[in-house]
């Protein structure tokens, strides 16, 4: 396994971690300090701002989970889909990912895009 699929991996599980302490953890380790992250819904920057974006879609998908799809890397840079529904169910959001990392090992940019989104009742 490459370092980037394993970084995929972690910025999936950060996504997933419903415990505050544990979730800002992963963030720490996944993301560099200044960290960049952008999709049609938030552009924050920063370990806080990420943290209270990961908090908001958790409040509102309460109980779906993040699943990793395909990962394609070269250089620095990390493409992956990823799905979020309930576990083993058909997916209510479907998006991919950019990430781009420094020569920490660490993400400094995600660049998100959304697929599928849930209809508006």
């Amino acid at each position: 396994m490459s370092d980037l699929q394993y970084l995929a991996e972690r910025y999936i599980a950060a996504w997933n971690a419903t415990d505050p302490a544990a979730r800002r953890a992963l963030i720490g380790e996944v993301f560099a300090d200044g960290a960049r992250y952008t999709d049609p819904l938030a552009d924050v920057t920063g370990p806080d701002a990420l943290d209270a974006v990961v908090a908001a879609v958790q409040a509102q998908f309460a109980g779906l989970v993040f699943t990793l799809g395909p990962v394609d890397t070269h250089h620095h840079i990390t493409r992956f889909t990823w799905e979020l529904g309930p576990a083993g169910g058909e997916p209510l959001v479907v998006g991919f990912d950019v990430a781009v990392t420094g020569e920490d090992g660490r993400i400094h940019s995600v660049l998100g895009f959304l697929d599928k989104v849930p209809a508006n009742g």
